[in-house]
């Protein structure tokens, strides 16, 4: 759990710099043809999941052995993904503290179980089925990251607007700063929240218009958004499969176990060496759930001194991820997840049961 100042400044050395480099190259490569921009590209969406894996420890006060060098630097780095790094990671936080506790924390995808499920219509199914697609982390990781912090600022600043009016009206005598802060937001919950959410729109946001009319708007949101997108879309399917996968440790709040949902509820995701580097060993996920505080840089040294205890970690492999997706159900009495398919077949089995015996 010890933090080296030194080997952050290097990640954080080798991950900035050639992201900004990449980006200038691939300026001075459209001028000569764009037929060049496609590797680049990619670069730069690689170091863009590796900023993300950054800040992610950032969020952790793992990074650094600072906790406010942690916070600055994480702020910079989610400026680069346009998402605000303390709200973020405060999120992110109780998803650590509930992981395998289906019935306080249903995932990103906002998981059903199988008997909420069962009493949607037909329609509704089919939407559900539809929006928790893998194809839609592609348009979902782009409104995550470009448009719901912009969203969120928006709709928490007009709410606070008319609590303000409201207030003020309905008592005239109310002082102006006893009205302003009574104001409690679904899109922030502290105030430190708020002024993270509202600096990171200034920066991302007057980042766009600047980096816009410097490079000319096409070849700006050509770029940034395909990158953009793409980044959001690889950290998005890696945190999904290393919570939902066959076997999951998936259990109602009553004798719910943290370590339990550590080991059980997370898995080893073996990816390549040169993967295993830009998502920062966050496949390692397993150790990481163990205990949050561990640097990325000491997850796979602490792996491989405790692999004999770490036999029944669910293993994946990249070949295993489309599977994955399937698991989009909560099977309570189970207590694991489950696919549709296999939900319908088992419905299907038991009416005939029933059926047969009537």
């Amino acid at each position: 759990m010890q933090s080296n100042d030194l080997r952050a400044i290097y990640q954080l050395l080798n991950t900035v710099l050639p992201y900004g480099l990449l980006w200038i190259l691939a300026v001075k490569a459209a001028s000569v043809s764009l037929w060049l921009l496609p590797p680049i590209m990619v670069l730069i969406t690689l170091f863009a999941v590796r900023c993300f894996s950054l800040m992610h420890d950032c969020g952790h006060y793992s990074l650094f052995r600072s906790k406010r060098v942690n916070r600055i630097v994480g702020f910079g780095l989610g400026v680069i993904n346009a998402i605000p790094q303390y709200p973020w990671s405060r999120g992110h936080a109780y998803h650590h503290k509930t992981n395998g506790d289906w019935e306080r924390y249903r995932g990103p995808s906002a998981l059903l179980s199988t008997q909420e499920f069962s009493q949607l219509s037909a329609s509704a199914q089919r939407r559900y089925e539809l929006l928790r697609h893998p194809f839609v982390i592609f348009p979902g990781g782009f409104f995550y990251l470009a448009i719901k912090p912009r969203l969120a600022l928006i709709l928490g600043g007009w709410g606070w607007i008319r609590n303000l009016l409201t207030r003020l009206s309905q008592n005239p005598r109310m002082g102006f700063v006893e009205a302003a802060s009574s104001y409690k937001s679904r899109n922030w919950y502290t105030a430190a929240e708020f002024w993270d959410l509202l600096l990171n729109n200034i920066f991302v946001v007057g980042g766009w218009i600047w980096l816009s009319h410097l490079l000319g708007v096409g070849l700006f949101w050509g770029i940034y958004s395909v990158t953009l997108t793409g980044a959001a879309a690889v950290f998005i399917c890696v945190f999904f499969v290393q919570h939902n996968f066959e076997g999951s440790y998936a259990h109602p709040t009553e004798g719910w176990d943290y370590l339990r949902g550590a080991m059980a509820g997370s898995s080893h995701l073996k990816l390549p060496s040169v993967f295993k580097w830009f998502s920062a060993d966050i496949g390692y996920h397993n150790i990481h759930h163990l205990s949050e505080r561990i640097p990325n840089y000491h997850l796979e040294a602490c792996h491989e001194q405790n692999a004999h205890l770490l036999t029944d970690v669910k293993t994946l492999h990249m070949s295993d991820i489309p599977d994955c997706f399937k698991f989009i159900l909560w099977d309570i009495q189970a207590k694991q997840l489950v696919s549709i398919a296999a939900f319908r077949e088992a419905n299907s089995l038991s009416e005939n049961i029933q059926s047969v015996c009537s």
